[in-house]
């Protein structure tokens, strides 16, 4: 009884084993909320099959407490509401500390938004055990949880444990929420500041890839580059071919083929489609240019390091003008005010973004705004700009 009570069922294990036994059990974790919160309540981006569907709510309630309806509707809004005051968890708007270290207080409170529930919450699970278990005892399981690890492993299980429940907190509510949309690498520059905080989306269940997911919210797939793994999306399609879940949609993939000499409907379509990769390619094929420029000003602005605000403007590139700080807006601002070209460069990227932004054009109108776009790119002068908008009229 006695070294029951020291070693647990399982008995004495090595200490790397207990480490195996821990990242295996918090992946699980990682994957029912990466697979079943996010992917499929959330985004609708693949079914599943009631099995998985039964056992990541399961597994849900033993080691977050989660509620389905409650982080539907966060995530939703967060979506919504992208770096604007009612993004819940804005590190753009609440400060990067904030978010890292109080990222799951965030959520507790935006949870307690009935308002918020009823707007974004639709599609969630509403069975029996839904009220009368999950949400009812939503607290409950996790102590259920620290009862069997104890059981299992003795008292390491209380540290084993205490991993399981900072799991979350820590890599989705603080990492994912607070640094993927911070710091990072940007495939598409997509309206918010969201970032890939790493390419590997192993630990974090593919998670990482955060800015591909802001630009295709409703994919099933999170990586894009070759370089990119998705181990959630791995696990999908072995779920698919067992006959456990269906994808919905995946991201579109950019193809370039000859440039049209005049844009028309169909150019129009691909060039809203892939959108995102337009605005990233533009900023790209701009770097050189603006490097130029930047060199231009080094005796115009002395008060402004050029190196480091030609850093800033390839970033506000990504970016629309509404997301930027104040701070930020009035350098901007003091530079296209001492530099045309850089001007012709920015005022073109903003005016590009309102082709697919939301208006009363017709389609024909919206063409025809796209065909002088391109022309007066191509007589601007800027090498850069005239080999972009070559580009833009090859996207198919």
């Amino acid at each position: 009884m006695m070294q029951l009570f020291s070693h647990g069922l399982l008995g004495p294990l090595h200490w790397w084993q207990y480490v195996v036994v821990t990242l295996v059990l918090t992946h699980i974790t990682i994957a029912a909320v990466t697979i079943y919160l996010h992917r499929h309540m959330a985004h609708r981006a693949l079914e599943l099959h009631a099995i998985p569907s039964h056992f990541f709510r399961f597994w849900l309630w033993l080691t977050t407490g989660m509620v389905t309806v409650q982080w539907s509707a966060v995530h939703r809004k967060h979506h919504a509401r992208c770096e604007t005051p009612d993004d819940p968890h804005s590190p753009q708007v609440l400060g990067i500390r904030k978010v890292l270290l109080e990222g799951a207080e965030l959520y507790r409170a935006a949870t307690r938004d009935q308002a918020t529930i009823d707007k974004f919450g639709a599609g969630a699970p509403d069975d029996w055990i839904e009220h009368n278990i999950y949400q009812r005892y939503n607290k409950q399981g996790i102590f259920i949880m620290m009862a069997i690890d104890l059981l299992l492993f003795g008292p390491i299980g209380l540290t084993i444990w205490a991993v399981q429940m900072a799991w979350i907190p820590v890599t989705a509510a603080g990492i994912i929420n607070g640094l993927g949309h911070y710091m990072g690498y940007r495939n598409f520059a997509c309206e918010d500041a969201s970032t890939n905080v790493f390419p590997l989306g192993i630990l974090i269940g593919g998670e990482e890839l955060h800015n591909n997911h802001h630009a295709y919210g409703s994919s099933a797939k999170l990586s894009n580059k070759w370089y990119e793994f998705d181990i959630g999306w791995l696990y999908i399609r072995l779920m698919e071919m067992a006959g456990l879940a269906k994808v919905k949609k995946i991201a579109p993939r950019a193809r370039l083929k000859a440039a049209k000499p005049v844009c028309d409907l169909e150019l129009l379509q691909a060039i809203i489609t892939h959108r995102y990769d337009v605005m990233t390619r533009y900023a790209s094929m701009m770097k050189s240019a603006c490097s130029q420029e930047f060199d231009k000003l080094r005796n115009g602005l002395p008060h402004i390091d050029p190196q480091a605000t030609a850093t800033d403007f390839r970033r506000w590139l990504h970016l629309d003008a509404e997301v930027l700080p104040e701070t930020d807006r009035a350098t901007l601002g003091t530079i296209l005010e001492h530099n045309s070209n850089l001007q012709i460069i920015y005022s073109m990227r903003q005016e590009l973004a309102a082709v697919w932004a939301r208006s009363n054009a017709s389609k024909e109108q919206l063409v025809k705004q796209l065909q002088e776009w391109c022309q007066r790119a191509e007589a601007s002068g800027i090498e850069s700009l005239q080999a972009f908008s070559r580009t833009l009229r090859s996207y198919v």
